[in-house]
């Protein structure tokens, strides 16, 4: 195939979803990054403390099937986490299964981190109006299923 013709191919490309997925993850990503710095967290770990909070003490495998990442890039993400001393893991009740809390640190910087986060919460639901963050919320549900 030339490289003309796999130009052509590739202006499909612009139609791909995982294209489209990730630039958009990327320029939310960085929208909340940007505003959780002021607490030293990044969107990322701010998500993993407040699933962490509202699963209270889930397993590593729950909370990495409440995050839709597998076990292995949770317990990756969980290392700062866990050197920062805002989360600890053990064992469960389960020997087999290890545990997942906050600690009284993590409690203090998840509710430092709260009202940031609300803020750039608000400010993308008023970017994209409510109607359409509640449609773009269903559609990304859905989506997510894609090759479960």
């Amino acid at each position: 195939m030339s490289l003309e013709s796999l130009k052509l191919e590739l202006e499909n490309a612009r139609r791909c979803a995982l294209f489209n997925f990730r630039k958009s993850t990327r320029s939310v990503n960085h929208r909340y990054d940007e505003i959780l710095h002021e607490c030293g967290l990044r969107g990322t770990q701010f998500t993993i403390l407040a699933v962490t909070t509202m699963l209270d003490k889930p397993s590593i495998g729950q909370l990495a099937e409440n995050l839709g990442m597998d076990r292995t890039t949770l317990t990756r993400n969980l290392k700062p986490l866990v050197k920062a001393n805002f989360v600890a893991v053990s064992r469960g009740h389960d020997r087999r299964k290890r545990e997942v809390r906050l600690t009284e640190n993590g409690v203090r910087i998840l509710a430092q981190a709260l009202p940031l986060w609300k803020q750039v919460q608000q400010e993308f639901i008023e970017y994209m109006g409510p109607e359409r963050f509640d449609a773009l919320l269903s559609e990304l549900r859905y989506a997510a299923q894609f090759g479960r």
